[in-house]
C-alpha cells in the first residue's frame, strides 16, 4: 500500500513542512490572526511565501505583533524605522501598506463588521473542498477571491489582488486547497465538519 504524501509545494524545508502539516489550510476565524496573515500575504507579493514565513516572528516583533490600534498611530519616523529593519521586507509600499490595513481593519471594526464574519461572507461562511490531483489542478483566483479583492479595496486595503487574497484564502481554511492524496486534506475536511 503506498503511503500518501503531503503536497509537493512544501518541499523538505522543516519550517515549510510544519507549516504545511499544521496551519495551511485549517480554517481560522479570529479576527487578530486574519488580518495578520492577510498583511504578511500582501508582503508576499513578487516573493515566495518561504521567504515572509521565516521572517514572521521579525514581523511580529516589528509590527507590535499586528495589533491595529497600534499599528494605525505609525508616523513617518517609525515607517522609517521600518525600512531599516532588516528582520522584514524594506519596501516602502509593503511598509505603508500595513498601516493603511490596519486603518482599514478598525473603520470596518467601527462600522459594526467583524473581520473574520467579513471574510467568511465569501464562502458562505463554510470551508469550500476541492478535489484537486496535482498542483496544475489548482487555480490562483477564482470568483470569491475576486470578490473578496474588490471588497478589501473599497474599504481601503492594499495590497489584496485576487491572487494574493487566494493565497490567503488557502491557507486560513476557507478553500480546502490540500491534493486528495495529502494526509492534510482529510485532516482540514473533518476541522470544517
Amino acid at each position: 500500500m503506498e503511503t500518501p504524501e503531503r503536497c509537493p509545494w512544501c518541499g523538505n524545508d522543516p519550517l515549510y513542512v510544519h507549516y504545511h502539516d499544521t496551519v495551511w489550510g485549517r480554517p481560522e476565524y479570529d479576527d487578530l490572526a486574519l488580518f495578520e496573515k492577510l498583511c504578511l500575504d500582501g508582503q508576499q507579493a513578487g516573493l515566495s511565501w518561504i521567504t515572509i514565513l521565516r521572517k514572521q516572528e521579525n514581523y511580529r516583533a516589528a509590527y507590535d505583533h499586528f495589533e491595529p490600534e497600534k499599528i494605525v498611530h505609525y508616523d513617518e519616523a517609525r515607517v522609517e524605522q521600518l525600512l531599516a529593519d532588516p528582520g522584514i521586507i524594506r519596501n516602502r509600499l509593503k511598509v505603508r501598506s500595513i498601516i493603511k490595513n490596519a486603518r482599514a481593519y478598525l473603520e470596518l471594526q467601527d462600522k459594526g463588521i467583524g473581520f473574520s464574519d467579513f471574510l467568511w461572507s465569501f464562502v458562505d461562511t463554510q470551508p469550500k473542498q476541492n478535489r484537486w490531483r496535482s498542483l496544475a489542478e489548482v487555480p490562483t483566483a477564482t470568483p470569491e477571491s475576486e470578490a473578496m479583492s474588490r471588497a478589501l479595496k473599497r474599504s481601503g486595503f492594499t495590497f489584496v489582488g485576487p491572487t494574493i487574497v487566494y493565497a490567503f484564502m488557502q491557507a486560513t481554511g476557507m478553500v480546502n486547497d490540500h491534493l486528495v492524496q495529502c494526509p492534510q486534506h482529510r485532516q482540514c475536511y473533518l476541522l470544517s465538519q
